[in-house]
């Protein structure tokens, strides 16, 4: 009897093995999980990504709304009026569209990168479009001077690239965020690009200048050429090759001359008003020839997340066809077998586990110097915020400061916004 116990507890010890074997999570079934993981991020992506590109489209038609206002505003009424109108139009029905943008997002933090950053930016910009019926009554009412109304709508539009911003910080995939880099730094050199042609749209209609609006007239065209170099480290051959052939010699030359009689005329000087049309008109086939490079970059991105989308589809489907014949063959096996399953297998499994190690050290390394990029920008940003607070400086100002004091040390800028950083105790 005392044998045949023994015998008992041994056979009820082997089924409770076999039946843990077979119910415990193999190594497989975590590449799976990764490999789910990874399509939810990357569709996280996408979405983002069409947000993106509908928040490109609203700052467009904004950065448009923007110019003409400055125009009606600095000619005291008697232009653009009914071109104001029709452009606001415009522009309340492409918010619409990055509004249902917003609310297709998943709004649970927890999975999404940046989530508490991301999401109190877009809570800012629904802020900031709620006040633009408002601020276009005190335009049409004249309440408001062009440099008001540039601010307000800068204001706006720099909430929404800050929403890029975010999307680039986000990105887990480092061909997508270097993509997202692109972009936004482009969508940023375009911005300024407006400005410019804000600036320069309410100097020419006034008709007159000064040496503080000359001074913000030239760092914009430097901040353009800033934002436009990261853009060339970035972008792929054919957003390069659309931004190439945007910049014809002919517009080029017309807008040099325009700068230089607006910004580089004796200040005080007078300005042919005359003039106003031209400059608008000539800014605006180059920022409507950026928006093509933009949309570009935009399908560039789209294609990117759908490519790497059905990519990881595929492996999942390969992975799971190898998890369902591992447990097949575990539930099959007899109690004494060694193995639930043969060498093919074996090797198979091993080499994907071997295969994901080194894919994600690969994005892992590629991903860190994508970000590089980003982390120079915050560093920037808040040595600027830091300078702006403690000597009480515009923000121009402050920029100004950290890039002189680099050209003076021959420091690269940000090393320098570091060691700006590093003395906040003593600012």
């Amino acid at each position: 009897m005392k044998a045949v116990g023994a015998r008992g507890v041994r056979g009820t010890n082997v089924a409770a093995d076999t039946q843990e074997q077979t119910t415990m999570k193999s190594g497989l079934n975590f590449l799976v999980a990764a490999r789910q993981c990874e399509i939810g991020e990357l569709e996280q992506l996408a979405r983002t990504s069409e947000l993106v590109s509908g928040i490109g489209r609203l700052i467009h038609a904004l950065q448009k709304e923007r110019g003409i206002s400055n125009v009606f505003l600095g000619s005291n009424g008697t232009r653009f009026d009914d071109m104001r109108l029709q452009q606001a139009a415009e522009c309340a029905e492409i918010e619409l569209q990055v509004r249902a943008h917003f609310d297709a997002l998943d709004t649970d933090s927890s999975q999404v990168r940046n989530g508490a950053r991301l999401f109190s930016r877009i809570a800012f910009v629904l802020h900031a479009l709620d006040s633009l019926p408002e601020l276009r009554r005190r335009i049409g009412a004249q309440e408001l001077v062009p440099e008001e109304s540039t601010i307000a709508f800068s204001r706006l539009i720099s909430g929404l690239l800050v929403v890029v911003f975010e999307a680039a910080d986000s990105a887990t995939d480092p061909e997508i965020s270097r993509a997202l880099v692109a972009l936004f730094n482009f969508m940023q050199g375009k911005e300024f690009t407006g400005q410019e042609r804000a600036l320069g749209s309410a100097a020419f209609a006034s008709g007159k200048t000064d040496n503080v609006h000359q001074q913000q007239w030239l760092h914009l065209i430097e901040s353009q050429e800033r934002c436009f170099q990261v853009f060339s480290e970035f972008a792929d051959t054919a957003a390069l090759h659309a931004w190439n052939n945007s910049q014809t010699g002919e517009s080029l030359a017309e807008l040099e001359r325009l700068r230089r009689t607006g910004a580089m005329t004796r200040a005080g000087g007078k300005l042919d008003a005359n003039l106003s049309q031209a400059w608008f008109d000539c800014c605006t086939r180059r920022i409507d020839a950026m928006k093509n490079v933009e949309e570009v970059l935009a399908g560039k991105l789209r294609e990117l997340c759908e490519r790497k989308i059905a990519q990881a589809r595929t492996e999942l489907r390969d992975q799971q066809v190898i998890l369902e014949e591992l447990s097949r063959q575990a539930s099959s096996a007899s109690p004494d077998a060694s193995t639930h399953y043969g060498p093919q297998l074996e090797r198979s499994v091993l080499g994907m586990v071997q295969e994901q190690a080194r894919r994600l050290q690969d994005m892992s390394d590629e991903l860190e110097t994508v970000r590089a990029a980003l982390n120079e920008r915050k560093i920037v940003e808040r040595a600027k915020g830091l300078l702006m607070a403690t000597r009480k400086l515009s923000e121009e100002d402050a920029y100004k400061m950290l890039r002189q004091t680099a050209m003076s040390q021959n420091r690269k800028l940000v090393h320098v916004a570091e060691s700006v950083l590093a003395m906040s105790d003593y600012l």
